[in-house]
C-alpha cells in the first residue's frame, strides 16, 4: 500500500453537494485540509463519523483547517445527508471513484461473504503547502476525530 505521508497530496477538483467545484488548490498557502473518505451517506458508521466531524468543526476551524468528506454518492444524496445532520462542511462527489483510486482507498471489500469494490474509510491531513502530513487508513470511527484534532494541534503548536 502506498503511503502519501511527506508527499504532495494528489490534486483534486470535484463538485460538492451544491454543484460547486472544490479544488485542493482553493486552500493552498492558507489552510490545512482534513480530507476524509467514507463509504456511503446515511449509513450508521458514516453518519457517526460525519456528526463527530460536525461537532468538532469549530475546533478544526480555530486551527485553520477545513473538513472535506468524499464518497461515491451523488450531489443530491450529499445534500440530503448534510441537511438531515446539519453538516457545516462540504461533501465531494466521487461517483467514478477516480479520486478514491488516486488516494488508494478504492479497495476490494468483503461483507456478508460477498466481495465488492468500495471506499476504505481513510483520512488525510494536508498542510497549506499541499503536503500530506498524516494519513489514517482503515479508520475506526470511535475516537478518530480526536486523533486527527490532536495531530493538528501538535502541528500548529496549539
Amino acid at each position: 500500500m502506498t503511503t502519501f505521508e511527506g508527499l504532495q497530496a494528489p490534486d483534486f477538483s470535484l463538485k460538492n453537494e451544491t454543484g460547486n467545484t472544490i479544488a485542493l488548490t482553493d486552500f493552498a498557502g492558507d489552510k490545512y485540509v482534513v480530507l476524509y473518505f467514507y463509504p456511503k451517506d446515511m449509513t450508521p458508521g458514516c453518519t457517526t463519523q460525519a456528526c463527530d466531524f460536525r461537532d468538532a468543526e469549530k475546533d478544526f476551524s480555530e486551527l485553520n483547517a477545513v473538513i472535506l468528506g468524499v464518497s461515491a454518492d451523488s450531489e443530491k444524496q450529499h445534500g440530503k445527508f448534510i441537511e438531515k445532520h446539519g453538516l457545516p462542511f462540504s461533501l465531494l462527489v466521487d461517483e467514478d471513484h477516480a479520486l478514491s483510486e488516486k488516494y488508494g482507498v478504492w479497495v476490494q471489500k468483503k461483507m456478508y461473504g460477498k466481495e465488492f469494490m468500495g471506499i476504505e474509510r481513510s483520512t488525510f491531513l494536508i498542510d497549506p503547502t499541499g503536503t500530506v502530513v498524516k494519513e489514517w487508513r482503515k479508520v475506526k470511527v470511535d475516537g478518530h476525530i480526536e486523533e486527527v484534532l490532536n495531530t493538528l494541534k501538535s502541528l500548529t503548536n496549539q
